[in-house]
């Protein structure tokens, strides 16, 4: 059960992160809504595919976008058609993988950790997960 609460925590600091990130990019550019809108810019030429936003630099790609913190933490999510931010395994472990103390968690027990999280987490299709409103 260890290694499941080691996936807790880095599930919550994911999306901690994502919190924080949003919080800046609202500090950055007040005519923001939500963290999506930053698709919306850069189709637009508002702001460029890369560059920084307050403490974090970013790069936009397809359907979401990456951010890294100045530690080195790398926050990736994607975005749906309604905006709604969504992660996956995958974008969990990278973010785990790019901490100043990596932390690599097996699939399994970020799955168990992400179903631990539920009502906090909402599987919006399999695999994919959000964070309830």
């Amino acid at each position: 059960m260890e290694r499941v609460g080691a996936a807790r925590d880095l599930v919550l600091g994911y999306v901690s992160a994502l919190k924080a990130i949003d919080h800046a990019l609202r500090v950055a550019l007040p005519s923001v809504e939500r963290l999506a809108d930053v698709l919306g810019l850069v189709r637009s030429r508002q702001i460029s595919r890369t560059g920084r936003i307050g403490a974090y630099s970013y790069t936009v790609h397809g359907a979401g976008c990456r951010f890294e913190s100045g530690n080195g933490a790398e926050i990736d999510v994607d975005f749906t058609a309604d905006g709604s931010e969504v992660f996956d395994i995958w974008r969990l472990r990278r973010y785990g993988l790019s901490l100043p103390e990596p932390l690599d968690v097996a699939n399994q027990d970020m799955r168990s950790a992400v179903q631990s999280l539920q009502p906090l987490l909402n599987e919006v299709r399999p695999g994919w997960f959000s964070v309830a409103n």
